[in-house]
């Protein structure tokens, strides 16, 4: 069974309805759970619930140390191509968009690498737009190669692929794969995606069981929020985290929890997700899936990020830069999105000691000292 074939058995649930009957005595009886069960956790992304934020978090933290201790790896993303045949109604580089399109060359890959990796960052993240045509494998496959000889990991954020495709990245040398389903709602989703691959909403929902069958060490997903009900959605995406966990038991799972932020195009969110949710939402996750990674990038502020730490964040990304080849600054291409840190590694990792966390560079391996 599939996870859209999973899901079929919720895609009745009146979401609206259910959170009008969570009370405060309901909270308190989930809390005091070891474990808890799919509607507690929906009981937990309630508005009833944003009363108990402080034990939610306080329980997620615990759990999170348990299971993770106090590293935080560092990560950060390197676009090698923003050329993408997907209409996606939020997106910067949708084709609607009369952006400058780049893709970089090898040489321009590699001064990029030698660029973040004299950050001190040895975990990096390939993104490109989707287009197969522009980016195709054996580009993805040179990319990777150029990229082994400077980071330790190396994860993708790409076009959906087959699952021969990724055994093939995967020979080449990666191992994490990032995908986000941008909306559970299938509906919405088809009103938002009406041009190229990315319309097809199964193909993509099933894409990190496609890397797990391949052999993939680390799996990430993620909703975008602000696109639908926050609630749904974050459901959606923590019964996923579990489908995943339970049937890929030698990969680490992780989520992400993107907020839409400022693009070309100028979508604006159909809801606004506030500070004080986006903490119920990590909280509630973690009480639910508790061996769960969760990263933070720098779509989100500096202080909020500090104040997040303590929550049980295992990732964050670092001197990010969305725009193609932007670590070189050359070209004037537009950044898939507006981040909000630009926090340089060595800030980052200063912050991070300063809540006393670990700040981690290396695969699974803690530096000493600053």
């Amino acid at each position: 069974m599939s996870f859209y074939d999973y899901k079929q058995q919720y895609k009745n649930i009146d979401f609206e309805k259910f959170a009008k009957t969570v009370c405060a005595e309901q909270i308190k009886t989930i809390l005091n759970k070891d474990e808890i069960s799919e509607f507690d956790f929906l009981a937990l992304l309630s508005p009833a619930a944003l009363d108990f934020i402080e034990p939610m978090a306080q329980k997620a933290a615990d759990i999170a140390l348990k299971h993770f201790g106090k590293a935080i790896v560092l990560f950060a993303p390197l676009y090698a191509s923003n050329f993408c045949i997907n209409n996606c109604a939020y997106c910067g580089f949708s084709t609607r968009n009369d952006i400058e399109r780049k893709i970089l060359n090898l040489d321009e890959v590699e001064e990029n690498a030698k660029i973040v990796s004299g950050f001190g960052i040895r975990h990096i993240l390939l993104l490109t737009g989707e287009s197969a045509v522009k980016t195709s494998m054996d580009y993805l496959k040179s990319c990777v190669k150029i990229l082994k000889r400077y980071f330790d990991a190396v994860d993708i954020e790409i076009y959906p692929l087959t699952e021969d495709g990724y055994k093939e990245l995967g020979e080449a040398g990666v191992e994490g794969l990032t995908v986000f389903q941008e909306t559970y709602n299938e509906d919405l989703y088809k009103i938002l995606h009406t041009k190229g691959a990315k319309a097809n909403y199964r193909f993509r929902l099933e894409t990190c069981e496609r890397a797990g069958r391949a052999g993939y060490r680390n799996l990430n997903i993620g909703a975008l929020l602000g696109l639908d009900d926050f609630s749904r959605e974050l459901f959606f995406t923590g019964i996923h985290a579990k489908f995943l966990q339970k049937n890929f038991p030698s990969s680490d799972i992780g989520v992400s929890f993107p907020r839409i932020r400022k693009a070309e195009g100028g979508y604006q969110p159909r809801t606004v997700i506030a500070d004080s949710n986006l903490v119920q939402a990590i909280a509630a996750i973690r009480l639910f899936v508790h061996r769960i990674g969760i990263t933070i990038s720098t779509r989100e502020n500096n202080d909020l990020r500090r104040n997040l730490i303590g929550l049980g964040i295992t990732k964050m990304s670092a001197a990010s830069n969305t725009q193609v080849g932007g670590y070189a600054k050359k070209g004037n291409t537009k950044g898939q999105f507006e981040i909000s840190d630009s926090a340089s590694v060595k800030e980052v990792k200063d912050m991070i000691y300063q809540k006393n966390y670990q700040p981690v560079l290396k695969d699974w391996m803690q530096m000493n000292g600053r």
